[in-house]
């Protein structure tokens, strides 16, 4: 499945808490042309949606609910800035906001702040991938390292020595390094090929 472009916003649902009814109507219009779906919030009952972003204005801040950091933290935040005061930025800034808007609000700058939050938002989840994959690897490259040592003291064999033989015997195996050396620090010794 591909994922949506960011500049495509038709049949994105959006969370909206908007206190000023002015910029509430400004937002509703917009988002119509748009294509985007409402769903309203008063800031403080439950979330019982999954938006694709969330258009909140800052004068519900601080959310004193972890349920509800926890599930505006699920989608990208637009927030909605009335004062610039440092103790007011700080309130927005606990939010993570993947783009922000200024009122009093105007028609213009909406799609920008909504293109610019969908992007940010999946290229930091691109980021998380591979900040995980990369741990990974690193949490595997001990385990490889562990093999390695293994080998070179069974085998009385020098490290590059040591591990050309495992990753010789991972191909024979048609296994990964990081697998057959896995079965090495568990085994003690290298595994035979099957067969």
């Amino acid at each position: 499945m591909s994922k949506p472009s960011s500049f495509s916003l038709r049949g994105r649902k959006a969370l909206v808490a908007i206190k000023d009814e002015r910029d509430a109507t400004i937002v509703r219009r917009q988002f119509e042309r748009l294509g985007i779906d409402i769903v309203t919030w008063d800031g403080g009952g439950k979330i019982d949606c999954r938006p694709d972003v969330t258009l909140i204005d800052d004068e519900f801040l601080p959310l004193t609910s972890p349920a509800q950091r926890a599930a505006l933290g699920r989608s990208p935040v637009i927030a909605l800035l009335g004062t610039e005061t440092p103790s007011r930025l700080k309130l927005v800034l606990d939010l993570d906001p993947a783009s922000f808007l200024v009122k009093p609000l105007r028609s213009a700058g909406i799609y920008a702040a909504l293109v610019l939050a969908f992007e940010r938002s999946e290229r930091t989840n691109e980021l998380k991938q591979q900040v995980l994959k990369l741990e990974q690897r690193l949490r595997s490259r001990r385990v490889v390292l562990a093999a390695v040592l293994q080998v070179m003291h069974t085998h009385a064999l020098a490290e590059p020595a040591a591990f050309a033989l495992i990753r010789r015997a991972a191909m024979e195996q048609r296994k990964t390094i990081e697998e057959l050396s896995a079965e090495i620090t568990a085994n003690g010794s290298l595994p035979r090929a099957a067969g």
